[in-house]
C-alpha cells in the first residue's frame, strides 16, 4: 500500500468561473495532509476530484504515479468519510461496516474477521448490534470511520468530518483520529476550516485561498513563517503592524513606526516602503512603563482579560495600531490593569516583514474594467 497523492495545475471551472486555480500539491504516503482554509475557497471542491465526484476541468490527480483525473470514483482506491456520517439508520454497527466488503469476494466469516478487527481500532468493541440512533455523535463518527477503512483504501479522504460534534469531543477525537491514522499508515486528506483542528492533527498542510494555495509546509514552520499577509492573518493569531521599510541593517529590515525604530529578521526583510510587521500574540513582551531601546514600542491597555491559564491584553501601541499579547498565569500577581500605561517589546527574531501583495493598476476610462 502505497497512497501517494500529486495534484498537477489542477483546475475546476463553472461557467466559467474558476473554483480552483491550478494547484500543485504533493502528498506523500502515509501522510496526514490537511487543506484549511475558509469557506468558499475551494478545498471541499479540491477534495471531491480527488475522490473522483468531481471531474476537473484541467490538470492532472496521480495516485501512485498514474492519472486517475477521468477515472470514475468506485475505480479509485480511495475512500470518504463526510461530516453527516452518512450511516444507514436500518442498519446495526457491524452491517453498516460490512456494508462495503459486500462487493467484495469474501466469504461471510472473513467479512466478519475484518468488522471485528476494526471495530477494536476505532475503540467500539461490543458495540456491533447496536443501531446509529443508539450511537453519540462521536460514536457515529467512529462507525463512519471504521467502515471507510474496512476497505483498506490507499487514500482516506475526510471532509469536515468533527464539524457536527461539540467542541470538548472535537479534541478528544483530533487525538483519537492522529494515532489512529500513525497506527493504520493510510495517506489520510482532511478537509477543515478550522485552524487549531489543521495545527493539531497535521503532517503537512496546505492553506487554500480563493481556489489557489496560498502557502504549504509542515504546521510549524507555516505558523512561524508565514509567507503572506493572508497566512499571518488566517493561521492563528497575529499582530500587524503599519511599518515603513528603510532598508537592511545586517541580517534585519529596518522598520520605522511612529519615529521608532523595529529591526526584523524574519521575512521579506529586503523589502522597502509600506509593509507589514507581524508577530504572533505569544512572542510579544511586556515591560514597565518609560523604558527605552530598540524594538519597543509604548501603549495603553484597553482590554485585560482573564482566560484561566493566561491573560490576553490589547494593547492600543504608538502608531495606533491595537497588539495582542499573551501572558501565561504563572502564579505571580498581575501588576496591570486597563487604562494603564506600558512598554511592549518584540524581539526582533520575532519581528517578521510581510511584503503587501501586488495590486493591479485600475484601469484607465478607455479599458473594460
Amino acid at each position: 500500500m502505497n497512497g501517494e497523492v500529486r495534484l498537477e495545475e489542477l483546475t475546476k471551472s463553472y461557467g466559467g468561473v474558476s473554483a480552483v486555480e491550478g494547484i500543485d500539491l504533493d502528498m506523500p504516503p502515509g501522510e496526514f495532509f490537511t487543506m484549511v482554509g475558509p469557506s468558499g475557497c475551494g478545498k471541499t471542491t479540491t477534495l471531491r476530484m480527488i475522490a473522483g465526484f468531481e471531474r476537473p476541468t484541467s490538470g492532472r490527480i496521480l495516485l501512485d504515479g498514474v492519472d486517475v483525473a477521468q477515472t470514475p470514483p468506485h475505480r479509485r482506491n480511495v475512500n470518504t468519510v463526510f461530516q453527516s456520517y452518512a450511516l444507514f439508520p436500518h442498519l446495526n454497527v457491524a452491517d453498516n461496516v460490512a456494508f462495503g466488503l459486500k462487493y467484495r469476494k469474501t466469504t461471510k466469516e472473513e467479512r466478519r474477521r475484518q468488522v471485528a478487527e476494526v471495530l477494536e481500532l476505532v475503540q467500539l468493541t461490543g458495540f456491533e448490534g447496536r443501531k446509529p440512533g443508539q450511537l453519540s455523535g462521536g460514536q457515529q463518527q467512529r462507525v463512519a470511520l471504521a467502515r471507510a477503512l474496512v476497505l483498506r483504501p490507499q487514500v482516506l479522504l475526510l471532509d469536515e468530518p468533527l464539524g457536527a460534534l461539540d467542541a470538548r469531543l472535537r479534541k478528544d477525537l483530533q487525538v483519537e483520529l492522529k494515532a489512529l491514522q500513525s497506527e493504520v499508515g493510510v495517506t489520510f486528506v482532511f478537509v477543515t476550516h478550522d485552524q487549531e483542528e489543521a495545527l493539531t492533527m497535521s503532517d503537512r498542510i496546505a492553506v487554500m485561498n480563493d481556489g489557489h494555495i496560498e502557502q504549504a509546509g509542515p504546521p510549524q514552520a507555516v505558523y512561524d513563517e508565514p509567507e503572506t499577509l493572508f497566512v499571518a492573518d488566517f493561521l492563528g493569531v497575529s499582530n500587524l503592524i503599519a511599518a515603513q521599510a528603510r532598508g537592511t541593517e545586517g541580517d534585519c529590515c529596518v522598520l520605522r513606526v511612529a519615529e521608532r525604530t523595529l529591526y526584523a529578521e524574519q521575512g521579506a526583510t529586503g523589502a522597502r516602503g509600506d509593509v507589514k510587521a507581524m508577530i504572533r500574540p505569544e512572542r510579544v513582551r511586556i515591560e514597565p512603563p518609560g523604558g527605552d531601546g530598540d524594538n519597543r514600542l509604548p501603549g495603553l491597555i484597553e482590554h485585560a482579560v482573564f482566560l484561566g491559564g493566561f491573560r490576553e491584553l490589547r494593547v492600543r501601541i504608538l502608531g495606533g495600531s491595537l497588539i495582542k499579547a499573551i501572558v501565561p498565569n504563572d502564579g505571580t500577581p498581575f501588576g496591570y490593569e486597563e487604562g494603564e500605561s506600558l512598554m511592549l517589546h518584540f524581539p526582533q527574531e520575532a519581528l517578521r516583514v510581510l511584503a503587501p501583495s501586488a495590486v493591479p493598476d485600475e484601469p484607465s476610462p478607455d479599458e473594460p474594467a
